[in-house]
């Protein structure tokens, strides 16, 4: 089911979206719902996987844990997300990247989810993470 939504936007944003659009090969429309997608989170939801990873630390001893908020995202995968967003930011980017973009955005998400709850868990244990945190 879809909704109409009519907005009033200044001109000079209009015109930036526009350019976006015409860059990504899609309608200012579509542009527009893809930003405002990207932007708007239903509140406290994680998706399944996420919840499915989360759930699996509590399962972890202390050394695994601590691992695990220390890992981040590889270095070649966060290169290729630093390369998509700055073509995006000079050119736009085709549907193809746009979609590689949003994969990369996930992992990078996921990633940074798992490190943030594996040193809550730790902290919950009565653990000193005040070092995991320096090293972030």
């Amino acid at each position: 089911m879809t909704q109409t939504l009519t907005v009033e936007i200044p001109s000079g944003l209009y015109s930036r979206l526009q350019k976006r659009a015409e860059q990504a090969q899609h309608s200012v429309e579509s542009e527009m719902l893809e930003l405002l997608a990207a932007q708007v989170h239903a509140t406290n939801e994680l998706p399944a996987e996420f919840e499915k990873a989360l759930a699996a630390l509590e399962l972890l001893d202390n050394v695994a844990l601590e691992r695990a908020a220390k890992s981040h995202l590889s270095a070649e995968l966060a290169a290729e997300l630093e390369a998509l967003n700055l073509k995006q930011q000079r050119e736009g980017l085709v549907e193809a990247e746009s979609e590689r973009s949003a994969e990369l955005i996930r992992a990078y998400e996921r990633a940074m989810l798992i490190r943030a709850e594996a040193a809550a868990s730790l902290k919950r244990r009565g653990m000193d993470v005040s070092k995991l945190l320096a090293t972030s």
